[in-house]
């Protein structure tokens, strides 16, 4: 089987360098670098992307004995069918280590065709490192690194306001355009790179932030020697990524004409504010995601698939997401597509996601998940949401450390656990409830206030114990509905 490269495929012509992206992992790859294509092929946008790799160790050797080229695996369910696309990502122009390559790496400014910063620097992430200097090749922090790159290309075109850069991190944090903005001036002030520099990078540069959605298990090693009977060349960098897209930019007209991704069908939206899909992805998605898990691991389950295709633990994971759903101000129509989608995704059994890996920290995550769709369905309907009430039994449930003389996969900080167990000593359930839904430390509040919530987790806790998941959630939720309180 010949090698992939660009001579094998009749690929030599290269386009000019539009992108630089910080980061050569999976995600991007089949993420950003997927999306650029698209724009190249349906809009003829003609950009190439230089990867930097932002650690001392990563793939630019690997990348460049293919010559940027590598496959993407798009697998899934869509409308209940099974779908693979197979696409080669043919716009990576070169990648570069920064700590063996410092020079081609300041050459990356002078770049005259050169538009966007994108990044997605996971391992090092957007942090402030005050013993970085300007001399040091390179230095250690991605915002360093970055503001060194941006100095260069200031001095080299003489302070021309055309030549300022469109910075779009991916970074998975909260406002990742603005703390990486933060650091950067951070760092002109710090080396004493002058105002009329400040002046460009705050004026003239521009800085979007982002939300980014797509589950991209990476490199299929399992299953690679079947992946490769589906192509002509070898290639030892296949991603493999669900169909799933969903890109939303902070920005306006001025960034939609740099970016015309309107004019394709991919799911792009550059808008005014990210927070509606934010809030849409963290309450449905991953909301749905963190309250399946106690409940579908106490009930016998190992994955996600698994639990969403069950009739049982399927049907409460619907219901859960029609709880969540209502307490969203945003189009119902959008909503529906939407959990139409994250259930087609939870069903994607080419994507084998653990139940135990989701565990990690339930405690915070159901505090910035699941709590709040909680709170406001009891405030809206003036009743408590039966399912995200089990949910909360059932992490309390799960955190007792063992069930049916088995342990479970509580993963969390030894203070939460530890807090737990203490917990659990107290003996009867109405201590253990007390004792948890107090500790502010938790939830961010002291949950015993909610009218009624306490009284309801004993309940389904005492129907847990007695009766196991499914016929104690059946208990349970025959009581819970009867009860509307008076607020």
């Amino acid at each position: 089987m010949k090698k992939l490269n660009r001579i094998n495929t009749g690929l030599e012509k290269l386009q000019p360098i539009k992108v630089v992206q910080f980061g050569e992992g999976n995600f991007l790859r089949a993420f950003v670098d997927y999306a650029f294509q698209r724009l190249n092929k349906e809009v003829d946008f003609n950009a190439g992307i230089a990867m930097v790799q932002p650690l001392k160790d990563g793939m630019v050797n690997m990348i460049n004995e293919q010559d940027g080229l590598y496959t993407l695996f798009m697998n899934g369910i869509k409308k209940g069918e099974k779908i693979q696309d197979i696409e080669l990502i043919t716009n990576i122009v070169k990648a570069i280590n920064p700590y063996s390559d410092f020079a081609d790496y300041l050459a990356l400014a002078k770049e005259e065709e050169l538009q966007f910063i994108v990044s997605n620097t996971t391992e090092a992430g957007i942090e402030f490192i005050e013993s970085d200097t300007p001399d040091m090749q390179p230095p250690v922090s991605f915002p360093a690194k970055l503001t060194v790159l941006l100095y260069e290309r200031f001095k080299h075109f003489n302070g021309d306001a055309a030549k300022a850069l469109t910075i779009i991190p991916c970074e998975l944090i909260d406002y990742n355009s603005e703390t990486l903005k933060k650091y950067i001036l951070q760092y002109c002030d710090l080396w004493g790179l002058g105002a009329d520099f400040k002046t460009w990078l705050s004026d003239a540069c521009t800085y979007h932030s982002t939300l980014v959605d797509r589950i991209v298990p990476g490199y299929p090693r399992a299953e690679i020697e079947e992946y490769n009977n589906k192509l002509e060349y070898q290639d030892n960098l296949i991603v493999a990524a669900e169909p799933f897209f969903l890109w939303a930019i902070e920005g306006g007209d001025a960034l939609k004409g740099k970016l015309p991704f309107h004019k394709t069908n991919l799911n792009v939206k550059i808008v005014d504010d990210i927070r509606p899909f934010k809030m849409i992805k963290v309450r449905i998605l991953n909301g749905a995601h963190t309250a399946m898990v106690p409940f579908s691991l106490l009930y016998g389950n190992k994955l996600v698939m698994e639990t969403v295709n069950g009739s049982f633990t399927g049907k409460f994971v619907n219901s859960v997401i029609g709880e969540i759903s209502e307490t969203l101000d945003m189009d119902k129509n959008e909503i529906l597509a939407y959990t139409e989608e994250v259930m087609d995704r939870f069903k994607n059994p080419f994507i084998k996601h653990a139940l135990a890996d989701i565990a990690l920290n339930s405690i915070s995550k159901f505090k910035v998940r699941v709590l709040p769709s909680l709170l406001q369905y009891y405030k809206a309907n003036k009743k408590l949401p039966t399912n995200l009430t089990f949910s909360l039994a059932c992490l309390i449930q799960f955190y007792k450390g063992t069930w049916n003389n088995e342990a479970l996969p509580v993963k969390d900080s030894p203070e939460i656990v530890e807090a737990f167990k203490n917990a659990w000593q107290l003996g009867t359930l109405d201590l253990v409830v007390a004792k948890v839904l107090a500790n502010t430390e938790f939830w961010g509040e002291d949950l015993t206030k909610i009218e009624g919530l306490s009284e309801a987790t004993v309940l389904a806790l005492n129907e847990i114990e007695a009766n196991g998941i499914e016929q104690g959630f059946e208990n349970y939720s025959k009581t819970s509905k009867k009860q509307t309180l008076n607020i």
